[in-house]
């Protein structure tokens, strides 16, 4: 946790790229992990994206030390070379969190004066960072394990609810995996401000999904931040739970039925698919699977990478 000062570069690197590009809708993912993890999945994550959106508007930045590398531009380079707007830019935590509560939790974190606790520090620096990357340039984020599945051009400072109380009809649970946000939109800074505040590394989702449903819940009825809730059906139409049923293939006519049914709602109701790949990332695409059906109208590279999907 000693990235190098690479002071302003970071920032100016960003905004060169989306000025280049007249990027009508500005994508952000992060990525904390390995090389050798980034699999044919997340690939397909990013070919779901400029499939929903069109050569022309969309770009993604992927903020990531291992994909900006010279290894990483190889792997991104099919998408750029045919004219997809992609870049991967390794972090510079200090200017991204600078002039934010973030900088002083950072400063402290690196001290060790804020210890980072059993949960992968890498997880949550994540969690800030998408916050942080909304609030300095606005756009929209998305996980690595997200499939985009239909245009966001119409969303605007929207997050999703990732469950619903069954008895009020009310949200119970928010989810960070996708945000969309004007650039400098209170409500990033409250987020931001909830984090550093209230860190604690050995809670699972107690800084990322809890956290927004924490401050959202808190503030819904303020006035003046501006924001929608969308409904589970947009992002989250299956739950972790139950996300292996989204990759099994049909085992007999009444399950055929379901699948049929499922896919119809969500290929009606959903914008994007989360895969929940903590909990997904090892099982197999069974053929006639709900995912198996999606990935072949979610690719831009179809004989490639789709059918190498597991």
């Amino acid at each position: 946790l000693r990235p190098e000062s690479r002071e302003n570069e970071f920032s100016a690197r960003i905004e060169e790229f989306f000025g280049a590009n007249l990027c009508k809708l500005r994508f952000f993912m992060t990525w904390i992990s390995p090389l050798s993890s980034f699999s044919d999945r997340e690939l397909w994550a990013i070919q779901s994206l400029f499939k929903a959106h069109g050569n022309g508007n969309s770009c993604l930045v992927i903020v990531s030390n291992s994909l900006d590398s010279t290894e990483g531009r190889q792997i991104l380079s099919q998408f750029s070379e045919n004219g997809f707007r992609v870049i991967a830019i390794s972090p510079d935590f200090d200017s991204i969190f600078r002039d934010t509560e973030a900088e002083a939790w950072f400063n402290q974190l690196r001290r060790g004066i804020i210890k980072p606790g059993e949960i992968a520090i890498g997880q949550n620096l994540s969690n800030l960072l998408r916050l942080a990357l909304l609030y300095k340039f606005g756009g929209i984020y998305i996980d690595a394990d997200v499939i985009i599945l239909k245009s966001f051009l119409n969303l605007r400072n929207a997050i999703g609810a990732q469950t619903v109380d069954l008895r009020t009809g009310n949200w119970s649970r928010l989810n960070n995996a996708v945000m969309i946000f004007d650039k400098n939109h209170p409500l990033l800074l409250e987020f931001i401000k909830e984090f550093a505040s209230t860190f604690d590394g050995n809670r699972w989702g107690h800084n990322g999904p809890y956290l927004v449903s924490r401050v959202v819940s808190r503030l819904n009825q303020n006035p003046g931040f501006n924001f929608s809730v969308l409904p589970p059906s947009a992002f989250y139409p299956v739950v972790w739970s139950r996300v292996r049923g989204l990759f099994q293939g049909p085992k007999d006519a009444v399950h055929s039925k379901w699948v049929i049914a499922k896919l119809r709602q969500i290929r009606s109701k959903s914008l994007a698919l989360h895969l929940w790949n903590s909990h997904s990332r090892k099982l197999e695409v069974e053929k006639g699977s709900i995912i198996d059906l999606i990935r072949w109208n979610s690719c831009v590279f179809c004989n490639d990478s789709a059918s190498r999907l597991r």
